[in-house]
């Protein structure tokens, strides 16, 4: 059974950092993308960013450019986020999802975590 469950989130003043992180179970996760998504209060998924399954290639929603970095250890089965630079419009819920094909894009999930909730206030 493939599990995702996220960690880190939490309230943080504005111009503040958090990391995520996404610990894996239930597949061979280094055959696999990973991504995170995101749904602040009262909109859509909102995808973020994504990264290839042996890590090599990454990418990133426009706005989350210069500001957030994703990793991974596949040793550990983990995905993170490191968001940096963080205002009010980065309020939102954050799901760590799995890419739907076995060495295929980040474009296309089919699980995701519980989410993990990030407050960017004063």
């Amino acid at each position: 059974e493939v599990q995702l469950v996220e960690s880190g989130g939490g309230l943080v003043p504005p111009g503040g950092s958090l990391r995520l992180s996404c610990v894996a179970f239930g597949f061979t996760f280094d055959d696999y993308s990973m991504v995170w998504v995101r749904q602040a209060p009262g909109k859509g998924l909102e995808w973020v960013s994504g990264i290839k399954y042996d890590g090599v290639k990454v990418d990133y929603a426009e706005s989350m450019k210069g500001r957030f970095t994703i990793s991974r250890d596949n040793a550990k089965n983990t995905v993170y986020l490191q968001m940096n630079s963080l205002d009010s419009e980065d309020t939102a819920v954050y799901y760590c999802a799995k890419g739907a094909f076995q060495y295929g894009s980040v474009w296309h999930i089919d699980y995701w975590g519980q989410g993990t909730q990030v407050n960017v206030s004063p």
